[in-house]
């Protein structure tokens, strides 16, 4: 008698493969658009649900951290801030990288945070990690109000060339988006990560040139640095032209914002390839 084993696996013609259809997904976004603002409105108001301070945390933040290296990182390293007070040279750093690491870390965790959601409800779920993007573009515009006192205490007037302003947020808003979905995707499937990700972030500030300029990094593997951080060239973008009154240095910027938007494009791909195990895995 002839045994009959099982097949280990589905022939390829049977196997299932989940087809992702970018305009489709994005038109599916653009619908959702609303959701996303009602997630943020959320999430907005239970992060700061009977906090004293309210809204005020996002200006102590990076404020506290501004006064941490203006009397102990600057005294040490003595940074070059080409003339600009030190305090004004990190708050401008600090915004950028804050609005980063609160979108990640809150982001981050947004799936595995709105588990019975996931399990009910029919939706794009990357909405879940854009609106924590959104609230934390909320947090920076209101950070902006101490930056705009830095410059009165220091009569400091913001060049004209602060109009490449809006090009620089468009690649840091790619960046931080591609990684926040990223990082959002694989947290539902390696829960450790959200234990790691407070290090990696603090590990990521200093690796980030917010408390000291760009010129810390040697010339000869600059490019290679703003390709894997494209935050780099984004920060210095913002303190050549809304400080120093110069340009983007556009050798730095061109490849950061290719890395920026390759990073946005892929983290989408890979959040919704990972998109159809989420209820099963959470």
């Amino acid at each position: 008698m002839t045994e009959v084993t099982a097949p280990l696996a589905p022939p390829p013609e049977l196997r299932f493969r989940r087809r992702i259809g970018s305009l489709g997904a994005v038109r599916a976004v653009w619908r959702s658009r609303e959701l996303v603002r009602t997630l943020a409105e959320r999430e907005l108001r239970a992060r700061y649900k009977q906090a004293l301070l309210g809204l005020a945390w996002a200006l102590i933040t990076p404020l506290a951290l501004m006064v941490v290296f203006s009397l102990f990182f600057n005294r040490v390293a003595r940074v070059d801030t080409g003339g600009v007070p030190y305090p004004l040279f990190s708050y401008l750093g600090l915004l950028p990288w804050t609005f980063f690491s609160t979108s990640v870390s809150q982001g981050g965790q947004s799936l595995i945070q709105n588990i019975p959601l996931l399990n009910k409800v029919a939706f794009p779920r990357e909405v879940f990690p854009m609106a924590s993007v959104a609230v934390a573009g909320l947090d920076s515009a209101v950070a902006l109000v101490a930056l705009g006192g830095l410059f009165v205490v220091y009569a400091f007037i913001p060049q004209p060339t602060s109009a490449w302003v809006p090009l620089l947020l468009l690649v840091q808003v790619a960046f931080t988006l591609g990684v926040t979905l990223i990082v959002s995707a694989v947290v539902v499937y390696l829960r450790d990560l959200r234990h790691a990700l407070p290090v990696l972030l603090q590990i990521a500030l200093f690796a980030t040139p917010v408390a000291y300029g760009i010129d810390f990094i040697p010339g000869s593997i600059r490019t290679l640095y703003v390709v894997l951080n494209p935050l780099a060239a984004v920060i210095d973008g913002y303190r050549r032209t809304v400080l120093l009154g110069l340009g983007p240095d556009w050798n730095l910027l061109v490849p950061a914002t290719i890395s920026a938007f390759a990073v946005l494009v892929l983290g989408y791909l890979l959040f919704k390839r990972m998109e159809a195990g989420f209820a099963d895995v959470a």
